[in-house]
């Protein structure tokens, strides 16, 4: 409970975070065909981009949305800058004042080629979304930090690997990560392929999700509480994108590896919006086989227990399915 402490309290220790679902009642749909009305607008002329994009919107978070879609759908994951990018980053893991400088130094230059060739790592999606939100008159930071996807496992010695935003509207501050809206690189025969395919789930997430795959650097006067706080997020349950559709939030095992004796049973407690009725299932891999669970399960207002039995020995992987769509993952070593 401590550490789950710890890292929510680390999340909110410059300001605290609200979400979309403040904004129930917006349709986004003009937002969203002004955006595809400009696709493969010029980027070299950002102000009267950023007009026309917002101009003919009501609402603030319309505009935001307009520009925050334009770009997750028109700007290319570049995995060359991410290698060269990521390499630097690992220079500097344990110089934080370096990295920092360094960071504040390569964005000017990342900025210039994306807006030559439209490709850039996060750095520069995180870049262009402050620049672009500023101009339409949002408060708007770059956030530094750490990422952790599926496929993307960090160690308590990783170096930061990631940055997002953050953007004040209606006086309140929201969370977004561009980058991870726009797509994501394959990589077939050893080429890495970007792949666009606009993600929605990113755009004003939730913020305690957001904290479980999203870890920003501290102060220096944090780091006794960033080391405490880093090991709970590196330790946890891997959390799949489509998590943030719903939302639904993984409360607890808070660890993604677990250690039971053989008989015993393991207790999943799932966050999840009012009046949600639809399916989960429990998948168990072990080894080769897979198998679907049949737990326990007790459903309250906006929380889903899942309780488990394991009868036989070995280390199972516990995928957490909602229809079709993988939301988190737990091993769980059964002796």
């Amino acid at each position: 409970m401590r550490i789950s402490f710890l890292l929510i309290t680390l999340l909110f220790s410059i300001t605290s975070f609200a979400q979309r679902s403040d904004f129930q009642e917006i349709d986004f749909t003009k937002a969203d065909s002004i955006a595809l009305y400009y696709k493969d607008a010029s980027l070299k002329n950002l102000p009267v981009l950023t007009h026309n994009l917002t101009t003919s919107l009501k609402t603030d978070v319309e505009k935001f949305r307009a520009i925050y879609t334009w770009i997750s759908s028109n700007i290319a994951n570049d995995y060359s800058s991410y290698v060269k990018i990521s390499s630097k980053r690992k220079r500097f893991a344990k110089d934080r004042e370096a990295f920092l400088d360094w960071n504040r130094n390569i964005t000017p230059k990342v900025f210039k080629s994306l807006l030559e060739d439209k490709k850039t790592a996060c750095t520069g999606y995180a870049y262009l979304v402050k620049e672009m939100a500023n101009l339409a008159g949002f408060a708007c930071d770059i956030v530094d930090g750490y990422g952790r996807t599926p496929t993307l496992l960090l160690k308590e010695d990783s170096a930061p690997n990631h940055s997002w935003n953050r953007v004040q509207i209606n006086d309140k501050w929201y969370l977004c990560d561009a980058t991870w809206s726009a797509g994501e690189t394959i990589v077939v025969n050893g080429t890495p392929f970007f792949q666009s395919d606009y993600f929605d789930g990113y755009f004003l997430a939730d913020p305690v999700l957001f904290a479980k795959n999203h870890f920003p650097i501290g102060k220096e006067s944090d780091q006794s509480l960033k080391t405490d706080a880093f090991k709970a997020y590196v330790a946890g349950p891997v959390i799949y994108k489509e998590a943030f559709l719903a939302p639904i939030i993984p409360v607890a095992p808070s660890v993604m590896n677990n250690t039971i004796p053989k008989g015993t049973s393991v207790t999943i407690k799932l966050q999840v919006p009012k009046e949600f009725d639809k399916d989960i299932q429990l998948l168990l891999n072990k080894g080769s086989s897979q198998k679907i669970g049949n737990p326990n399960m007790i459903m309250n207002s906006n929380e889903v227990i899942l309780e488990q039995t394991f009868e036989k020995k070995g280390l199972y992987d516990v995928h957490i399915s909602v229809g079709e769509q993988l939301i988190a993952t737990y091993v769980i070593k059964v002796k």
